[in-house]
């Protein structure tokens, strides 16, 4: 399995970068888009999702796509042209078969995969995976085979970059919430807490805000292949520019 291993350093000046995301209406995606949009180096957002945002802003242009499992209805030119994709749509596997779940997390992460590598064969594009994630595809846990299996064919793709983000817990800033009502009550209810744990232990979790960041890093730094875990994800959103 491919590691980080290069340099915070070694992040260069980029040009002005056109980004495509999906899954920006989540609790993830909300925070990459904030970062995305404040981002002077970043000239264009476009968001891809089943419906359209709230939000407006200049940088930012939506496109609608019903079933995310048909990349195909959208016309050609709309997969054209992009520096980096942050991929922030996903799942929770509870109630679902692996055929259930593999149709939702494996297919519709690797069609929109390869159709961006078909016509952005230059691009970034950053993977929000998870922690324990089975790279081996053997294991006993389904969800991790699965998101193994995703992360193994994202990185045999003709893309400049494959980043895995594997981010354990994340807390949300700036009045982002999840859309999942549980985890609204879990991060209500655990707020105290988890702002203790944030202080005490720095590095075992991440927020909306650093992951936006490492990701918009990611984009301006290194080709290759790299698969990163909450505490290179922090250095990677530190990382100077």
């Amino acid at each position: 399995m491919l590691g980080y291993h290069r340099h915070i350093g070694d992040i260069k000046e980029h040009r002005a970068m056109k980004i495509i995301i999906f899954g920006a209406s989540g609790m993830v995606g909300q925070g990459v888009l904030r970062e995305c949009l404040l981002a002077e180096d970043v000239e264009q957002v476009t968001t891809v999702g089943r419906s359209s945002l709230k939000e407006t802003h200049p940088k930012l242009r939506q496109l609608v796509l019903p079933d995310l499992l048909q990349p195909e209805t959208l016309d050609e030119a709309e997969w054209q042209g992009f520096d980096a994709c942050f991929f922030c749509l996903g799942i929770s596997s509870s109630g679902l078969s692996e055929v259930q779940y593999r149709r939702q997390t494996y297919d519709l992460t690797l069609g929109i995969a390869k159709k961006l590598a078909q016509h952005s064969p230059n691009l970034t594009f950053t993977y929000v995976s998870g922690t324990g994630t089975d790279s081996s595809e053997k294991g006993r846990v389904m969800w991790a085979r699965v998101k193994g299996k995703t992360e193994n064919d994202l990185q045999k793709l003709p893309l400049a970059s494959v980043y895995l983000f594997r981010p354990g817990l994340i807390v949300p800033l700036h009045g982002i919430e999840s859309k999942t009502a549980s985890y609204r009550v879990f991060y209500r209810w655990s707020k105290p807490v988890l702002a203790l744990f944030r202080q005490l232990f720095p590095q075992r979790l991440v927020t909306t805000e650093s992951l936006g960041r490492a990701m918009l890093n990611a984009a301006r730094g290194a080709k290759g292949r790299f698969i990163i875990e909450a505490k290179q994800i922090n250095a990677l959103a530190k990382a100077p520019r």
